[in-house]
């Protein structure tokens, strides 16, 4: 698809704490995205939940998503559907992605997976700010082309790149990077190994101190081991970040599944996702 097509979508939310509960302060739309705000479950989150009306998005367009939690708000932001990057003749596709936790607050940014058309082209950054007693969990899943089409990501680009700030101090900083012999870096076994999908979970407790909830967190991954995922945690500069390898349908169950788990750990949250995560 060509770049003659794109758009420049735009998607801000601000939650703010008010008379004791969580609620919308601030909301800015620009087609194709746009949130809607589903009535979370007793107990749970303030819940956003981002929609593409175009259906995916194509070579050249430009995605802008701010997320804001306020001081001690508690607040989740998903997505409605696997997000799709179509196939590029040679334009690219822009995500940027900004969060931010104010003192005392929670934030979760759990959108389901990206799926990589063959060919396609996404530049993707997100930057996390979190004051000094907020905390955060975030990631993403990627898939590698259309499976059940037969197809995957043999050829294109991807830069998937992650700045997570303390107190404004840079305390993780991640970029993956796929470009030229797209083919043979899927295949090769120092990088995916022919795993047809990847994730990234990361935990910022509001203590600043991640490492009492690794071993548990390696205990959950665990759990799916006999499902062929490769996986691992670990605990760097206050943060618990988890990734996986491996077929899609599992990868998926297992970081939902370590998700939940972190929410209640962290937070004392339900250990479930929204009712999008699971249709």
């Amino acid at each position: 698809m060509s770049a003659g097509h794109s758009v420049q979508g735009v998607a801000e939310i601000g939650f703010a704490l008010r008379d004791g509960a969580t609620r919308l302060a601030h909301l800015y739309e620009h087609n194709p995205l746009r949130v809607l705000f589903p009535t979370p479950v007793a107990g749970d989150a303030a819940l956003a939940v981002l929609v593409t009306t175009s259906g995916g998005l194509v070579a050249g367009d430009r995605i802008e998503i701010v997320g804001e939690a306020g001081e001690s708000a508690v607040a989740h932001i998903t997505g409605s559907a696997a997000e799709k990057i179509y196939r590029s003749t040679g334009a690219t596709t822009f995500v940027q992605q900004r969060l931010a936790v104010a003192a005392g607050g929670w934030l979760e940014f759990l959108p389901p997976e990206t799926i990589l058309f063959d060919r396609a082209r996404l530049r993707r950054g997100t930057h996390v700010d979190v004051a000094a007693n907020a905390g955060f969990l975030g990631g993403g899943i990627l898939v590698f082309g259309r499976l059940a089409m037969g197809e995957r990501f043999r050829d294109g680009l991807l830069h998937d790149g992650w700045e997570i700030y303390r107190d404004r101090v840079l305390i993780w900083g991640d970029a993956l990077q796929i470009d030229g012999d797209v083919a043979a870096i899927m295949q090769d076994a120092a990088c995916f190994a022919g795993a047809a999908a990847c994730a990234t979970l990361v935990l910022a407790p509001r203590d600043g101190d991640a490492r009492p909830f690794v071993e548990p967190a390696r205990a959950v991954q665990q759990q799916f081991a006999a499902e062929g995922l490769r996986a691992g945690v670990t605990a760097v500069n206050g943060l618990l970040v988890a990734r996986w390898l491996g077929e899609p349908v599992a990868l998926r169950r297992a970081y939902a599944e370590l998700a939940c788990h972190l929410r209640q750990a962290a937070m004392g949250l339900p250990p479930r996702l929204p009712r999008l995560w699971h249709v």
